[in-house]
């Protein structure tokens, strides 16, 4: 399964982007979004953004994420 990330656009020049999600950040290309520009959210895959993202779908699943990482630290996992 492959799983695309939204994040938001910190650093443009060209089509190289510089994309942040909850404090991560990383490259990626804007070729596939010539429209994008500094603070858009995109969907990031393989290094590509590939679509643009509502800010309010992109803050749920940054919350997803969130629940994910707290289920991975709490002890004695139950899921379920």
């Amino acid at each position: 399964m492959c799983l695309a990330v939204p994040a938001r656009i910190i650093e443009l020049e060209g089509d190289k982007a510089i994309v942040d999600a909850m404090g991560n950040r990383w490259k990626a290309k804007t070729t596939l979004l010539p429209e994008a520009k500094l603070g858009d959210v995109v969907l990031v895959h393989a290094g590509f953004a590939i679509a643009p993202v509502d800010e309010e779908e992109a803050k749920k699943t940054w919350e997803l994420f969130a629940e994910i990482e707290n289920f991975e630290n709490t002890p004695n996992k139950v899921s379920g």
